[in-house]
């Protein structure tokens, strides 16, 4: 190995070592000001719907919608729309009302052209309310008891038209637990929160597995009909929101629900494949940043390592090997933070190489297939 090239990679190991080692440090306060607290209803919060829209969700609606019914709130009415689901999704649904009357379970139709068939769903689901409040929460959701009070608090007493939250994941299979938190990281860290809390901050973010909204600002822009073909539903209608001066909020509650997003290895790459690149604009220098970002901060270790072992620089190789540790670390802590034992921290690196794959794919390939839907450039197409 020639001086000037050893020179260059120690120089960039020992950026490395304080980029991780100040990531790690930096995992307890991340969200710190953005908590959200568990708090009483205001008074006069006035009916609140929860609209949830469904399509081949077998493995998540009943429980999904056994624990939308803890929630205790006057005038609650839960809506779930079977999207035209062909695994039984509408008949759970019913069952697990267990003839609660605040559940109904409305029979999805066609999305018409131009629509994803989620912003229709929940266009079906919104639909004859004449309510305050809608809150669109998806079917792998399991909310807790408290969350529908809290959310309604921070609306009330700091005018939020829109509040949406982040919460946790259940994670069962070995590519959930490797990969999702990753990814998951790699997202919320991307996450401006001072700007998506500050009512003219740019830009706009907001969270589509729960998002409470105040109905009238809804309906005046249109409802889901403003984010109709969007892929990226959620924060397109977060800046539909923002645009219209709208004031929202997002905060940061593991306590307040669960999403089970993917079982299988397959079910996370084309997931993620069909959001990450949309979440950055579609902007080509970003998401060549992206993919830069990742291969150089987690897998460049990997070269230094192997470049100190065959170029006679054990010292370099050794540095290689700590911020590769340093990468164990903070992914320790974040398991830690998210309330797992952090069994699951020496895979940091396969789980980004999913990342890595989903990211590629999302890039590169325009076109993605989820459930029966297609895709093109983030928008519906037929």
């Amino acid at each position: 190995m020639s001086g000037l090239l050893e020179a260059v990679l120690w120089g960039w190991a020992l950026l490395l070592t304080l980029f991780w080692a100040g990531l790690a440090a930096g995992v307890p306060g991340w969200g710190r000001g953005y908590a959200l607290a568990r708090a009483s209803a205001p008074a006069g919060a006035g009916p609140v719907r929860v609209c949830v829209p469904a399509r081949d969700e077998a493995a998540n609606i009943a429980a999904c919608v056994r624990a939308l019914r803890a929630w205790a709130h006057p005038g609650l009415e839960i809506i779930v729309v079977d999207d035209r689901s062909g695994d039984g999704t509408g008949e759970l649904a019913r069952a697990a009302a267990e003839g609660d009357a605040r559940v109904v379970v409305r029979e999805g139709s066609e999305p018409p052209a131009g629509w994803s068939g989620k912003a229709w769903a929940c266009t079906r689901a919104a639909e004859g309310f004449g309510g305050r409040w809608l809150v669109f929460v998806d079917a792998d959701v399991i909310v807790d008891p408290g969350l529908l009070d809290a959310l309604l608090a921070v609306a009330v007493s700091e005018g939020r038209a829109m509040v949406s939250v982040f919460g946790t994941w259940t994670l069962g299979t070995f590519w959930e637990r490797a990969a999702i938190p990753a990814i998951g990281w790699f997202i919320r860290g991307s996450v401006d929160l001072r700007a998506a809390n500050d009512p003219a901050g740019a830009p706009a973010f907001a969270n589509g597995q729960c998002i409470l909204v105040a109905a009238g600002p809804y309906a005046a822009l249109g409802g889901h009909g403003a984010v109709r073909g969007d892929v990226l539903d959620d924060v397109r209608l977060a800046e539909a929101f923002r645009s219209a001066g709208h004031p929202r909020a997002l905060r940061v509650a593991p306590w307040g629900f669960s999403v089970r997003l993917y079982r299988s290895l397959e079910e996370i790459y084309r997931g993620y494949a069909k959001n990450l690149y949309e979440g950055m604009g579609r902007r080509p220098a970003v998401g060549a940043a992206a993919v830069a970002f990742v291969l150089l901060t987690t897998f460049s270790p990997v070269a230094v390592v192997a470049a100190g072992v065959g170029g006679g620089a054990p010292a370099l190789a050794v540095l290689g090997a700590v911020v590769l540790a340093l990468q164990v670390w903070f992914r320790w802590r974040v398991e830690r933070r998210d309330g797992r034992s952090g069994a699951m921290a020496w895979a940091h690196l396969p789980g980004n190489a999913v990342l890595l794959a989903a990211l590629l794919r999302s890039v590169l390939g325009p076109r993605v297939a989820w459930k029966g839907r297609v895709f093109t450039g983030g928008q519906a197409a037929r």
